[in-house]
């Protein structure tokens, strides 16, 4: 049986830091998305392990050329209709 291997992310180079939005769903995940890395998503069952996977998702979406770091995340605003 061949041994399985992962590919570790690289880190960003430049250090960068990014917003995480974190939202727990229906069933007890939780959610993290990066705002600033369009489809830049991931979840886990705990906040640790939520973190560890949002810097692996962070360093994936950024090795690709086919992310938009133009859009700067402000915040978020809670409105009542």
């Amino acid at each position: 049986m061949p041994k399985k291997t992962t590919r570790k992310p690289t880190a960003h180079p430049e250090g960068r830091t990014y917003s995480v939005i974190i939202e727990r769903d229906a069933e007890g995940y939780f959610v993290a998305s990066v705002p600033e890395l369009r489809g830049c998503h991931t979840q886990a069952k705990s906040l640790d392990k939520l973190m560890e996977r949002v810097r692996e998702a962070i360093a994936l979406c950024t090795e690709s050329d086919h992310h938009d770091q133009d859009n700067e995340f402000i915040g978020i605003q809670r409105i009542a209709i």
